[in-house]
């Protein structure tokens, strides 16, 4: 019964309950008490107990009202942070939240420390939530969603997976974010890197390429370079080459696979040169340079590059050469597989 109504009742009864009594009786009644004399009409007196009833009555139900009431207001804010809790939980990004009510404590806690993955969509949650959901839903989806027109660019710190996604989804429809990327490469997590340098390797030419020569990795470089061919060298110089050799943590086997493409690309005397400065520079070059050798059939070259080193070095060169001093008709193809020279 509401506050309102109840206090009209029982002032009601207790009003007639009075009137009743005086139309039975209309006089009055002392009573003496510590010497004083109180003189009321009967129907008063009959009324007083009724009156000091409805009093306690009422304080009782404003103390237990006002209890009630703040602990709704406790479930009502717990209510929020649980919202709150759920909502970085969605877009992990997992934060510490302080409840008021045990019985949500006690399990609610466990939101500060994990994420949620939502498989499907879900019918019935609040507004801020089912937005949320169904931005996660679109990115998932391989959909890029501009967060700075959805107000959630400060939501995602770097490193959050949903990001990464977003980013990732965003380079497989942009182009110029991939050359964003390539640009600054220390403001994106690495997946993004790793992926907008292989979407860039596979689509750039080498002139497009060569500021990012620092940027590249062995993989994308021969993914750029195995792309080159006679009738079009995707703009590649000896000088761009020697920005990516420079740049790049080559071992033998990645030189060989680099004389390997360039013997197609450039005039045996310029393929020559390169390598044999590359080798001198670095001594895992050397195989490459007498691949090279071999591959040209310069046989004075080949027997005095070998005399310059110790006898235990190139031995599966050393066995060819001899072999091809036996009989010109041996090639090193014929003997050795370009992925074993190293």
């Amino acid at each position: 019964m509401r506050l309102g109504l109840y206090i009209f009742a029982a002032l009601t009864l207790i009003a007639i309950i009075g009137a009743f009594t005086y139309t039975i009786n209309p006089n009055n009644y002392i009573v003496e008490m510590m010497g004083v004399n109180f003189n009321f009409p009967v129907a008063l007196w009959v009324i007083i107990p009724a009156l000091v009833l409805f009093v306690f009555t009422i304080l009782h139900m404003l103390v237990y009202g006002l209890k009630n009431y703040f602990q709704l207001k406790k479930w009502q804010r717990d209510a929020s942070t649980l919202d709150d809790a759920f909502y970085w939980s969605l877009v992990k990004e997992p934060k510490e939240q302080n409840y008021s009510v045990s019985e949500i404590r006690d399990f609610a806690m466990i939101l500060s420390k994990s994420t949620l993955d939502v498989i499907d969509h879900v019918d019935g949650l609040n507004p801020r939530l089912s937005r949320v959901v169904n931005l996660i839903n679109k990115i998932k989806s391989g959909e890029y969603v501009d967060l700075k027109e959805e107000k959630m660019s400060k939501v995602f710190n770097e490193g959050n997976p949903i990001l990464i996604q977003n980013r990732l989804n965003r380079l497989e429809h942009d182009e110029k974010f991939v050359e964003e990327v390539m640009k600054s490469t220390e403001s994106f997590s690495d997946p993004v890197r790793q992926r907008a340098l292989e979407i860039f390797a596979q689509k750039a030419d080498f002139v497009k390429a060569r500021p990012f020569a620092k940027v590249f990795d062995v993989e994308n470089f021969f993914a750029l370079l195995n792309r080159a061919s006679e009738e079009n060298t995707l703009g590649l110089t000896k000088e761009i080459l020697n920005e990516f050799v420079a740049a790049l943590p080559l071992e033998c086997r990645d030189f060989v696979k680099i004389a390997d493409r360039t013997k197609k690309l450039f005039s045996p005397d310029e393929n020559l040169a390169l390598f044999k400065n590359y080798q001198k520079e670095n001594p895992k070059a050397q195989h490459a340079y007498l691949y090279l050798l071999f591959e040209y059939e310069l046989m004075d070259e080949i027997a005095s590059y070998l005399e310059e080193h110790e006898a235990g070095e190139f031995v599966k060169f050393r066995a060819l050469y001899d072999l091809k001093k036996e009989d010109k008709k041996y090639k090193l193809d014929d003997l050795l597989d370009i992925n074993s020279i190293c």
